[in-house]
């Protein structure tokens, strides 16, 4: 099979097949960012739910940045692996 073949196999499948989740299409980078740490262990059917909450709370790296780690932890409960939460936070302070 050549590779323009297969790059037609598999895109055709996704189209077909590929889930429309919220954040694969997404340009805004402070999105992708929180769908990337999100996903890192944790299953995309617990993520779905809570990266929609995580944004509602926080739609902005400004928004993120400005919130005390306390509401952003109590946004994250349920998530697991809580450094995530608190690796975001500082990140959103550092890039703001």
């Amino acid at each position: 099979m050549l590779i323009v073949q297969f790059q037609k196999t598999i895109y055709d499948y996704f189209e077909k097949s590929g889930r429309k989740l919220p954040w694969r299409y997404e340009k805004d980078p402070y999105r992708v960012l929180i769908s990337e740490v999100m996903l890192q262990q944790t299953q995309v059917s617990r993520v779905i739910p809570k990266y929609k909450e995580f944004l509602n709370k926080f739609p902005t790296i400004q928004h993120l940045a400005q919130s005390r780690l306390s509401d952003v932890l109590r946004t994250w409960q349920g998530m697991g692996y809580n450094r995530r939460a608190k690796y975001l936070h500082e990140t959103a302070r550092l890039i703001v």
